[in-house]
């Protein structure tokens, strides 16, 4: 940028006095990372600015089990990356249910989740009657947008309502207490505990490679912990022999 404004030889003075007098966002569409295209520039929970991905889980309520891991680009809002989320979450639970047992796969709806808890940064009209559809029961917490106008929006209003409705129930509080045990738990195992918070590999195809095997490793621990009390290889120190023998002879 220097050169091109006629200064050959800049001093940190007049780098510093140029980055002060230029344009301080930077696009998407007119900027691309050359070293990682994937990547995306956004503002991140603490206000910085950085070249970003966004990692999105699926999680079962029931029992804590990671079922899908996308990775999006990080400018895209939570009310675009959630159709793939939830399209993954069904996909894998049903051919996971198909091949482990055929009575567990005709538990599973072929259509995807039939009920979808996410925080109030998935809602939106679109992503209420997009759950409505597919017969999914919404418990997505609504954030306060005072008195709406519904006028031409009679779809909308009847989506809004009935989540709204859902949420206030008794059942609806319950998953909304539960969702920061089972949704925010792998997140912590995975990107504070496991060092995934920030990566150096380029390109999302390298990075959901990596994201999976956290999330086997997590689901993992979530099996040893049911199984045999113990969710990590230090807390087997001092337990019993066959805890070990159970692990490798694959009756976990």
């Amino acid at each position: 940028m220097a050169k091109k404004s006629g200064i050959e030889t800049p001093t940190k003075a007049e780098l510093a006095r140029m980055d002060r007098k230029r344009k301080k966002r930077t696009s998407n569409q007119d900027w691309v990372n050359p070293n990682d295209p994937d990547a995306r520039v956004t503002k991140m929970k603490d206000g910085s600015t950085h070249m970003a991905h966004k990692a999105e889980h699926a999680v079962d309520m029931e029992t804590g089990a990671i079922v899908a891991i996308t990775l999006q680009g990080a400018d895209q809002g939570d009310t675009k990356t959630i159709r793939q989320t939830l399209a993954e979450a069904g996909e894998n639970t049903a051919g996971v249910a198909a091949e482990v047992n055929t009575a567990a796969a005709e538990l599973v709806n072929p259509e995807g989740p039939e009920e979808v808890v996410t925080d109030k940064g998935y809602h939106s009209n679109a992503v209420l009657v997009d759950l409505g559809k597919a017969e999914a029961r919404s418990y997505i917490a609504e954030a306060d947008r005072g008195k709406r106008n519904w006028e031409g929006k009679a779809e909308e209003k009847t989506a809004v309502y009935g989540n709204r409705r859902r949420v206030k129930g008794k059942r609806g509080k319950k998953l909304l207490e539960q969702r920061g045990e089972k949704l925010e738990r792998p997140f912590a195992h995975m990107y504070e505990t496991g060092g995934m918070r920030r990566t150096h590999l380029r390109g999302h195809g390298n990075i959901l490679k990596r994201l999976l095997v956290h999330g086997a490793g997590c689901n993992l621990g979530l099996l040893m912990r049911n199984q045999g009390g113990a969710g990590k290889p230090r807390v087997l120190q001092g337990r019993p022999t066959p805890s070990f023998s159970s692990i490798w002879a694959g009756k976990w």
